[in-house]
């Protein structure tokens, strides 16, 4: 497992847990998962691949002597999935340059002009930094679990919780990993996934294991999300911690988009029945959790990032050493730069982004070059600290809708629909055409879906689980050709840096 491990010293003396706690969270969780542990891969001062006995200074045996070394270690997990190569906002890049909404507008390879052009490689820095951050992710999830059967500082109660939340973050990585690097589900879940490392790894010599297929991956993903849902709380103290750490409804939500990729309908409204309600407004309230559709999505991207629809989101403390490096951020390569822009073939096209009655057209805007670009992400110098969104309830509710489509409860799918394009445009008025048959009904909600979604990731998740080709789309650099569903290019290579030191794991 080619995971890259942090080799800089830093003098333990110099940790105080007293100061540390008076953190903000975020600050908090960057310097302590920074430094507590011998344990945790992190992204490196050198390059080597699995290097399981870092030259950091603290035993594995005092990283989880105290609750606040342990809670350090859970608030680790999300400092993982900040990494700016996953979730901290590279990885929502490179899935949209794969899927066919934006042109290119850089050919530099730094800015990912191969990923746009459907010409990555194994040893492409982009790919084995991602499977490295997802990994290290994962193996941190692996140890926190096996520590809290051996630790004593905490409660039962408490430890079962954190399990809870390293289940939740382990789900998600593997549901990034096996989207990104083997077939899609529907097409054969019999398929080459990817290795499915579940035990901790805490010294050298583990690297060999053979990729479990996709639906094993697939099946382990569900077990851990519903392990989580049955101990994860309904809601944390405050607002920020609520859609920042995992709670029960974000592991029902995932479960929704997990359950629609794999075209397992049935399960995908028993899930979302559990936190949305059977007639509008569709508010979901239960003790201390609600859920709802914003009044306005423009301010869910003006600050408004821990309201009732934000389900788990990435966020940045007010710290220049945690925030994306510029080409990393999200409203850098849309706006600042811009190192993408709105493809012609594009939905930033639809009438949506055109008409002054619908909310969503004040997220189109034009670049100094006259691009017609994506304006979500308001922050556009560094530090770039906008939230990243990767679950909104508006996906759950479209989620239900498409499966209710496949199980003949059209009235309901419709009335879903309705309330997300009525939520930025009131006066919209459906055809007949648009919303008579379920098979009209479906091609509605996908393109609801590509208009409310963009930017955010989700496309090129759509297209593999419908399985359809990636879209030939135009950029500044040329054209970008179609990929074909089988074609080898339509995921991505095993990375280089596994195949070398994973002698079990076979190419794609």
């Amino acid at each position: 497992m080619c995971l890259r491990t942090h080799r800089c010293s830093l003098p333990v003396s110099t940790l105080d847990f007293d100061m540390v706690k008076s953190m903000t969270p975020f600050a908090y969780r960057f310097i302590t998962g920074a430094m507590l542990s011998t344990l945790f891969l992190l992204t490196s001062c050198s390059e080597d691949f699995l290097e399981t006995n870092p030259t950091t200074l603290l035993p594995a045996e005092r990283a989880f002597d105290s609750p606040e070394k342990v809670l350090a270690q859970v608030n680790n997990l999300y400092g993982k999935l900040q990494n700016p190569n996953f979730y901290g906002g590279r990885f929502i890049i490179f899935n949209e340059q794969r899927a066919g909404e934006f042109g290119q507008n850089d050919g530099n390879a730094a800015t990912g002009s191969a990923i746009w052009n459907q010409n990555v490689a194994s040893t492409s820095e982009y790919v084995n930094d991602l499977w490295a951050a997802a990994y290290s992710a994962i193996n941190a999830s692996n140890i926190l679990m096996d520590q809290m059967g051996k630790q004593t500082v905490v409660s039962d109660s408490v430890a079962k919780h954190y399990k809870a939340e390293a289940r939740f973050v382990r789900a998600l990585c593997y549901l990034s990993l096996v989207q990104t690097f083997a077939r899609p589900y529907r097409l054969d879940p019999n398929a080459p996934g990817v290795p499915l490392r579940i035990q901790p790894i805490t010294s050298a010599g583990n690297n060999d294991l053979a990729r479990s297929s996709v639906g094993e991956v697939y099946a382990r993903i569900i077990e851990d999300l519903d392990a989580a849902e049955a101990t994860l709380p309904e809601c944390y103290g405050d607002e920020l911690r609520n859609v920042t750490r995992a709670r029960r409804s974000n592991a029902i939500a995932l479960k929704t988009r997990i359950f629609l990729n794999m075209g397992l309908y049935e399960r995908v409204v028993e899930e979302f029945r559990k936190i949305v309600p059977s007639q509008p407004p569709f508010r979901y309230a239960s003790g201390c959790s609600t859920h709802a559709l914003e009044a306005d999505v423009a301010s869910l991207f003006s600050g408004n990032y821990t309201g009732v629809e934000a389900l788990f989101s990435i966020a940045f403390a007010n710290t220049t050493t945690e925030t994306p490096p510029p080409q990393y951020a999200l409203a850098f390569n849309y706006v600042t730069q811009p190192i993408i822009f709105l493809a012609p073939e594009g939905i930033g096209y639809h009438e949506a982004f055109n008409s002054a009655e619908d909310a969503r057209s004040k997220l189109r805007g034009v670049s100094p070059a006259g691009h017609p670009i994506l304006t979500k992400f308001k922050i556009t110098s560094a530090p770039f600290r906008d939230y990243v969104p990767v679950m909104r309830y508006a996906e759950v509710l479209l989620n239900g809708a498409e499966a209710l489509t496949y199980l003949g409860e059209l009235e309901s799918a419709r009335e879903l629909l309705k309330a997300l394009r009525h939520r930025s445009d009131p006066s919209y008025a459906f055809s007949d055409s648009e919303i008579t048959t379920a098979e009209q009904i479906q091609h509605s909600l996908a393109t609801e879906r590509r208009v409310e979604f963009l930017g955010e990731g989700l496309r090129l998740q759509d297209l593999q689980r419908q399985l359809l080709p990636l879209p030939s789309k135009t950029g500044s650099i040329g054209r970008a050709p179609e990929v074909p569903v089988h074609a080898s290019n339509y995921i991505w290579p095993i990375p280089s840096g596994e195949l070398s030191t994973n002698r079990l794991c076979i190419p794609n």
